[in-house]
């Protein structure tokens, strides 16, 4: 493909992700007029935010299998296809029910996203396979901060809430159109042969056993940050006793680290670190962060930690992850993100039952909890680093 034919691709890949940035928090940041149109309070808005999570586990396996059968750019257009009723409709719907309808397409859609894009970058730059996916974080979270800023513009001018919606759904239409002209690399697909090969079972089971490991640290990765951005706010005023402005000012701070991570990460990984590697710093790093702020509940150890978590734990160590476990079955890249990003996906809904019950005795324990995935992490770290160091038989790996 051309230089300037994968560059068409690639941008137009990352525009679907601002998009996607906007859609994670447009719900929450138009609450107050979808909660007066639906007659419903804010507890009930936030019933039909959660129905974007449920719609992405709905169908993320099956589409990763079915983008390596069916192609990348299907998906891709699927789910710019699934986005535009979300988009258009909540803002014409008048019931809670429809609206939530509405969010599970919108789930359903980001899946769709993920495995057409991530696949396709991956084969687009198959030296720079972990930079290219950790860009798409970048381009979400451009989305996650203009929208607020969009929305309080529109507040300022007492304009329709609704244009902040349709402003997601032309982008969109804009870049469906532009997608059709533009071209996708061939996939990769499994080898066969005349005559039988003996393969040792061995270096299977050792391809097989890194995927089981990262596929644990797919949940554990998503798992470390999320008990952060959910409980950084509580465990400042409840814990470390700061006012609700300092304590909020630290979930802003760990949101620059994101962005700053994410940025890093790329410019790292490959040029200085292998992606295993990186991995290992990434988790030791954050693993000694989460024991400074459990041990040392102090504003300053607070204002670093958050700074320096965002950094490490969502600054694309998720995406490092997934890279190197569709490594290990280049044929099978959607399938492969479908398992992994179905695993991090589990880590939204079960944590949530486990830090429930300790917030009603201690949101201390919270963050020594956090430490203990984190741990974790560092252990699937090790493990990962330790297998592709070790030296392995020689013979020939076949995707299965």
């Amino acid at each position: 493909m051309a230089t300037r034919q994968r560059w068409l691709t690639t941008i137009s890949l990352y525009v679907n992700y601002i998009v996607y940035g906007m859609a994670i928090v447009i719900l929450a940041q138009n609450m107050a007029s979808l909660g007066h149109q639906w007659h419903v309070g804010a507890a009930e808005v936030s019933y039909v935010i959660s129905s974007l999570g449920i719609g992405h586990l709905l169908v993320l396996y099956v589409a990763g299998v079915l983008s390596d059968r069916w192609g990348r750019k299907l998906f891709v257009n699927l789910g710019i296809l699934t986005y535009l009723p979300f988009f258009i409709g909540i803002v014409f719907c008048r019931s809670t029910v429809v609206a939530y309808a509405l969010g599970v397409l919108a789930g359903m859609a980001n899946s769709f996203l993920d495995a057409g894009t991530y696949p396709t970058l991956m084969e687009l730059y198959p030296r720079h396979e972990a930079s290219a996916n950790i860009l798409i974080k970048a381009f979400s979270s451009v989305g996650e901060l203009s929208l607020p800023l969009i929305v309080a513009a529109l507040d300022g001018v007492h304009g329709w809430y609704g244009w902040s919606f349709m402003l997601g759904a032309a982008i969109l239409i804009a870049n469906l159109i532009f997608l059709q002209w533009r071209q996708f690399p061939a996939r990769q697909r499994p080898t066969t042969t005349a005559t039988p090969v003996t393969v040792p079972t061995r270096p299977v089971r050792w391809r097989t056993l890194q995927a089981v490991i990262l596929t644990i640290f797919g949940y554990v990765g998503m798992a470390t940050f999320y008990l952060i951005s959910q409980w950084l706010t509580e465990y400042g005023t409840d814990v470390v006793h700061l006012s609700l402005l300092r304590a909020r000012l630290l979930v802003s701070v760990y949101s620059a680290g994101s962005i700053l991570g994410v940025l890093l990460t790329a410019l790292v990984v490959n040029r200085w670190l292998k992606p295993a590697w990186f991995m290992l710093v990434d988790t030791v790093v954050s693993l000694l962060t989460l024991v400074a702020m459990a041990a040392l509940p102090v504003f300053g150890v607070m204002f670093a930690g958050s700074l320096i978590i965002g950094i490490s734990a969502t600054g694309g160590v998720l995406q490092i992850g997934l890279t190197l476990m569709s490594d290990l079955y280049p044929a099978h890249k959607g399938r492969v993100l479908g398992i992994y990003y179905t695993a991090s996906g589990l880590a939204s809904f079960t944590i949530p039952l486990v830090t429930g019950g300790l917030a009603k005795t201690s949101i201390h324990q919270i963050m020594w909890f956090d430490v203990g995935v984190a741990v974790l992490g560092v252990l699937c770290a090790v493990a990962i680093l330790t297998l592709k160091r070790a030296p392995q038989p020689v013979g020939q790996l076949v995707d299965d």
